[in-house]
């Protein structure tokens, strides 16, 4: 697909998206992924987002699709709130095509791979897989009310040659309340995310852990170099 056919910046609308955030198991193993200039966040916190677009209505250019995508808080770069830490990327699996191009352009390791969600009643289940196989299971309890809406932006950092590059990603979320973090399952430890996987017990990052039933964000086209 040619660079052109899908122009920054991309609008995404009324996505189902479950976000998570925890404590490595191996907080060296989970490091060792940053390239040299990133150093992981002082509670050395993983973030996880899977979510699934359902129709090409609800996407500027991107069509329907769904993915994961993962990595770690960053230490020293801050969103633009001042509060909320960089993170980035290192894993990124996305069922469609043209967009794993458009992120590859801006140095997202996206790689091929697709994610449900599935809710019974007030289980959510989150599955993603790459290669064929389960990669990772997160399983959440979830009401069926709106208890707030979180907006502001998210700034994501990744790797383009030799340099660092971030962008600021705003959104629009409607969290659903009550809402608990079951479980996070990594159930492939031959895959490199397993480096990412959870402590035993389960640590979570309070603040970082919902399910919005309808997020809206936009993929930036305004990235800039991240400086030291």
């Amino acid at each position: 697909m040619a660079s052109t056919s899908i122009a920054p910046p991309q609008l995404v609308i009324n996505s189902r998206m479950l976000y998570s955030s925890w404590i490595p198991a191996d907080p060296a193993a989970a490091a060792a992924l940053l390239p040299q200039g990133l150093k992981p966040a002082a509670n050395r916190a993983i973030y996880m987002n899977q979510y699934v677009v359902d129709s090409a209505d609800q996407t500027s250019a991107f069509g329907a699709y769904s993915l994961t995508y993962l990595g770690l808080d960053l230490a020293d770069h801050k969103a633009p709130d001042g509060v909320t830490p960089g993170r980035f990327f290192t894993h990124y699996f996305n069922s469609a095509e043209g967009m794993r191009h458009y992120a590859r352009e801006r140095g997202v390791p996206a790689t091929e791979g697709h994610t449900t969600l599935e809710l019974r009643g007030q289980e959510l289940v989150a599955t993603t897989h790459a290669g064929g196989k389960p990669l990772i299971r997160t399983t959440a309890r979830v009401g069926n009310t709106v208890g707030s809406v979180a907006r502001g932006q998210l700034m994501y950092v990744t790797k383009v040659g030799n340099k660092l590059m971030a962008g600021n990603y705003p959104y629009v979320g409607e969290i659903a309340a009550p809402f608990e973090l079951l479980s996070l399952e990594f159930l492939a430890p031959e895959h490199p995310v397993y480096a990412l996987r959870p402590a035993s017990p389960l640590q979570r990052v309070e603040g970082w852990c919902w399910y919005a039933p309808r997020d809206s964000f936009a993929y930036p086209g305004g990235e800039y170099e991240l400086k030291p």
